[in-house]
């Protein structure tokens, strides 16, 4: 009897047999998931498209990342409407919290650029850090503008393809002294040299705008860019606001310009390496009295601060002063025509 069933049922299945599998077999097309672009927010036309793209902000993630003031300042727009457009764009890349689990993902494709010295390299944690902002200080002929020429050789040494800019404010890079540390490095002269853009900054206007030229090379012109060099961070800001009237104005300025070199190296994962002159503290009764200029607008805004200064038989000392995952310590090297070497 069950034999019986199981024949008049399979009798019943079998003519549409065919058709199921050919109903299995039809693969299901995927719609592609679009990309959404600056054209979908709220209140952007193509003329305002355009005039977005023209001062810099040409993906969502810059203008999510900006403030009202500053689109209302590069566009023109109103302030209801920048608000709507940064929400909008905030909303379309998601952006909230996240685990700390996605946060080492993240991690993982920061690059150390080496420095060339064992000790210096195990100071900081392995070389510097992409996504990050390391300040160097330290009085003159420390080393801090040869570690600049050092990293614009090394971070090639690493990544042939990478390319370095420097931004220059007191006729500091020499294309003779790169020259020798390529050479030393074992890589062309006239290759390294091509890939390092250089810009001379004559006052902290012109240096700021040479900042966020930067997005300029990363974005239009397809480059690379691995490492920012700003030599020296403050020289400007300090030879144009004098006394103590203008303090608060000058803090003001650089902590914008500071912020947007931070906003630069964490959204192109980029290292953004700046020298900063020093004084000396008059109330400074024992110890160092020399002090970094800039006070805790730069200090805060640094993710790493190293300290040069020089030590005995030509040597250099590097001190660690900050650090958001390194115990401060110091260490010993030599500056020399290959590059650094340690004692």
């Amino acid at each position: 009897m069950v034999l019986a069933k199981e024949k008049i049922i399979e009798n019943e299945i079998k003519p549409h047999v065919g058709r199921i599998k050919k109903m299995v077999d039809v693969p299901i097309e995927k719609k592609e998931k679009k990309v959404p672009t600056i054209m979908d927010l709220p209140g952007v036309g193509a003329a305002t498209a355009e005039k977005l793209e023209s001062v810099g902000y040409s993906d969502l993630m810059s203008i999510a990342v900006a403030s009202p003031g500053e689109l209302i300042n590069a566009v023109g727009i109103a302030e209801a409407q920048a608000r709507k457009m940064i929400n909008a764009a905030r909303g379309m890349l998601e952006m909230g919290f996240e685990s700390g689990v996605d946060v080492l993902k993240r991690r993982e494709k920061v690059i150390k650029i080496k420095s060339g010295s064992k000790a210096f390299d195990d100071l900081i944690g392995g070389g510097f850090e992409t996504g990050s902002i390391t300040e160097c200080f330290g009085e003159f002929g420390s080393g801090k503008t040869q570690l600049a020429h050092i990293l614009a050789v090394n971070v090639q040494k690493q990544d042939p393809n990478a390319i370095a800019v420097y931004i220059d404010t007191e006729n500091t890079f020499r294309p003779d002294r790169i020259k020798q540390l390529a050479e030393g490095a074992g890589l062309s002269p006239e290759k390294v040299l091509k890939n390092i853009m250089v810009a001379k900054a004559y006052n902290s206007d012109h240096q700021m705008l040479l900042a966020e030229k930067v997005e300029d090379l990363i974005k239009k012109q397809g480059m690379n860019v691995r490492l920012v060099v700003v030599d020296s961070l403050t020289a400007h800001f300090r030879a144009e606001f004098i006394g103590r009237g203008t303090l608060a104005e000058r803090q003001q300025k650089l902590n914008k310009h500071v912020h947007a070199l931070l906003k630069l190296a964490d959204v192109n994962n980029l290292l953004v390496y700046v020298t900063n002159q020093v004084s000396a503290d008059p109330a400074a009764f024992f110890g160092d009295p020399t002090k970094p200029i800039g006070g805790h607008i730069v200090a805060h805004a640094s993710t790493f601060r190293i300290y040069l200064r020089k030590g005995k038989k030509g040597s250099r000392v590097a001190k660690l002063i900050d650090s958001p995952n390194m115990q401060d310590g110091e260490c010993s090297f030599y500056v020399e025509t290959n590059g650094l070497r340690d004692i």
